[in-house]
């Protein structure tokens, strides 16, 4: 996947090359101060991939992406949490706010490449939200039956879910408390994005976007240590391009 890195600020773009570096599918083309000089790069060359800053001296993102004919796909990246909504009704894939965590950069760089391999959309005509053909993936919450009701759960609230004999504990963030739902680990993974929740151990799926470290052959997640199976490795590091 070809990209280009747009961004008036020297050291914003130094982080992001370092980034990509460790994505083994990504390749830089073009790394920019000032958008306009990207131009030719983005008109002469294969460009699949943009990150845009959109605070800039020389032209605003915003109005930089606006003004592209037959634009490739782009990430906003940027201090400025205001511009978000703006940004999706560009159809952008997604609105990094710096300081831009490592897991949520991969978290967007995966939902670009979804997009672009998915056979059924032109690149240029995806959104951000994925089709509703994509087992669930448009929806930012589940229900779960717990006891005798059933349970609203977000989606970015999940941490992991841990398989427990004849059930599954929901872990989410701020609660001191798991959910327990008789799901099976195939029932919870149908209803799971697949570019968020990945299955790391027979008894273990998580979020990447709580990873906080990876040690050897485990996760940390919020200080609870996660095993990574064997025949999980493969399928985890190769989504996280490592």
């Amino acid at each position: 996947m070809n990209c280009i890195l747009i961004d008036d600020e020297p050291l914003a773009i130094e982080i992001l090359v370092d980034y990509c570096k460790k994505i083994g599918f990504i390749e830089i083309v073009g790394t920019f101060t000032n958008p306009l000089e990207a131009i030719a790069t983005i008109n002469e060359k294969k460009v699949d991939l943009i990150f845009c800053d959109i605070e800039m001296p020389q032209i605003n993102g915003l109005d930089f992406i606006s003004a592209l004919n037959n634009r490739p796909l782009f990430i906003f990246t940027t201090a400025y949490s205001q511009y978000a909504v703006e940004g999706f009704e560009l159809n952008a894939v997604d609105y990094l706010v710096k300081p831009i965590p490592y897991q949520r950069f991969i978290k967007a760089v995966l939902r670009a490449k979804e997009i672009l391999t998915r056979k059924d959309l032109p690149a240029t005509a995806a959104n951000v939200f994925p089709s509703n053909g994509d087992a669930n993936e448009s929806q930012k919450f589940i229900f779960v039956k717990s006891e005798h009701e059933s349970v609203k759960i977000n989606l970015d609230d999940i941490q992991y879910v841990q398989g427990l004999k004849d059930y599954l504990k929901i872990h989410v963030v701020g609660s001191n408390k798991a959910i327990l739902t008789l799901l099976s680990f195939k029932d919870i993974l149908e209803k799971l994005p697949q570019n968020q929740f990945v299955r790391v151990h027979k008894s273990f799926v998580v979020n990447v976007d709580f990873i906080k470290t990876i040690q050897r052959n485990r996760i940390v997640i919020d200080d609870i240590r996660i095993p990574i199976g064997e025949s999980h490795k493969t399928q985890f590091f190769s989504m996280l391009g490592l």
